[in-house]
């Protein structure tokens, strides 16, 4: 990670540094500089946060003076700025040279951030972030007056898109509850489900600016398996504010995450012919029951560090074609090189109408070790393995699960967060050793 950009972009506080107009001005000239490409086409999305339109108006700004010809799909889901960065127009001799993406994710309302994608649909490559990061450095100079910004509107190419990718029966006669999380899909999500044939009760798709991600969502999944147990609903579908993300709920209101979705899918595609590269990719963070389903079937799980680009990376290295999070950030290749919630809500729902049985029942033949997962807030991001008493609640641990189970203790990448992450056969012990460390940290470095 540099100094500006994360695991997935820059990300902080709206109106302080790095997102203060100044600086977002300078990001958005830097980026230019970085791809060195003469009057680059660019399109701008955003998420509902209230903070988004300034931002949006300071990095156009940026953008414009090094050249670059600007256009606003205003708030769409981030996976859809990287499906239209991609394409090419017949009505043009090119399509987008950049996709740029104005949104925290799953973070509250007061953060932002900058996502950036090339024309291919992938997010900037950490060498063109070094060099956009270099080229912020060496910028200064007053503010800029904010161009006008032609405004577009997609959804119903990026909605047709999506109706596309989906290949099974019709949705006719299945019941979803929709959470939106306030967020990008609160627009989008009710017109393609019901337009392939659902009923949909939608909830949090009411976004204020900064009701985003606030107790729901893909973050808050108990809220969409609560509404889908209360309306009766065949199956829960939550977003994160981005609408990268999706995870489930089953008719009984049980959360179905992203390993369970790696599962189901990976199934799919075996029994269809379809799985490439005769392995899935997931991360550290994906459920040892997940590595041994896959195992029964003869497909090996390559496990990369978090973060959907090294989930990518990884699965281009294997000519993998389904890779994803346990967040929900799963990557269908043959689609798109980005996660999409809604595309991973519709390839669910496509393993279920084939399969002629509830989600439910499909989910339970994934076995999920007990997992217990802490995030503790930092002052510091300092090596804990130099702090003497979390060292020794690391061995402990370590100790225990030899052999029966996995410890994972990493930082977060977007925030001041250590993620300390255990899972054994026993919850109580895994608990209670997850509890010992996150303790530990919180002593010597909480903030």
């Amino acid at each position: 990670m540099g100094r500006f950009f994360g695991t997935d972009g820059i990300r902080g506080r709206a109106g302080e540094p790095p997102l203060d107009p100044a600086t977002v001005q300078k990001i958005g000239r830097a980026i230019v500089r970085a791809l060195r490409v003469s009057g680059p086409r660019v399109l701008v999305g955003r998420d509902t946060r209230e903070s988004g339109p300034a931002i949006e108006q300071h990095l156009a700004a940026g953008l414009a003076a090094e050249g670059a010809q600007v256009e606003s799909a205003g708030v769409i889901p981030t996976p859809a700025i990287a499906h239209l960065a991609r394409q090419r127009s017949g009505m043009r001799r090119r399509g987008y040279d950049l996709g740029v993406v104005i949104s925290a994710s799953h973070n509250p309302y007061q953060d932002n951030g900058i996502k950036v994608f090339g024309g291919a649909g992938r997010k900037f490559s950490g060498e063109l972030e070094a060099k956009t990061e270099m080229e912020i450095d060496r910028l200064d100079g007053p503010l800029l007056n904010a161009p006008s910004v032609h405004q577009r509107d997609f959804s119903a190419a990026y909605l047709r898109h999506l109706a596309r990718s989906y290949e099974g029966p019709g949705l006719s006669g299945l019941h979803l509850a929709v959470d939106c999380a306030n967020g990008a899909t609160s627009f989008f999500a009710r017109r393609l489900f019901e337009g392939l044939g659902a009923r949909v009760t939608a909830s949090n798709d009411q976004p204020d600016g900064r009701n985003i991600n606030r107790g729901c969502g893909a973050t808050s999944p108990e809220c969409v398996a609560g509404l889908t147990r209360r309306v009766g609903a065949d199956a829960g579908l939550a977003f994160d504010g981005d609408g990268d993300r999706c995870i489930l709920a089953d008719g009984a209101g049980r959360v179905i995450d992203g390993d369970h979705v790696l599962f189901l899918a990976a199934r799919h595609l075996q029994a269809t012919g379809r799985l490439q590269g005769g392995a899935v990719v997931a991360t550290v963070m994906s459920n040892v029951g997940l590595e041994i389903a896959l195992g029964k079937l003869g497909i090996p799980l390559l496990r990369a560090a978090v973060g959907d680009r090294n989930v990518l990376e990884e699965m281009e290295r294997r000519g993998a074609n389904l890779g994803g999070e346990q967040s929900g950030h799963v990557i269908f290749l043959d689609h798109e090189p980005t996660g999409d919630g809604l595309l991973t809500a519709l390839k669910v729902l496509e393993v279920v109408r084939h399969a002629g049985r509830p989600l439910a029942e499909l989910a339970a033949e994934l076995p999920v070790y007990p997992q217990v997962l802490r995030n503790v807030r930092v002052r510091a991001k300092q090596d804990i393995e130099t702090i003497p008493e979390v060292r020794r609640a690391l061995d402990r641990a370590r100790t225990a699960l030899d052999g029966r189970g996995r410890l994972v203790v990493r930082y977060s990448g977007t925030e001041p967060l250590l993620r300390v992450m255990a899972e054994g056969p026993d919850e109580a012990e895994v608990k209670a050793l997850t509890e010992e460390i996150a303790n530990c940290v919180a002593q010597s470095l909480g903030d």
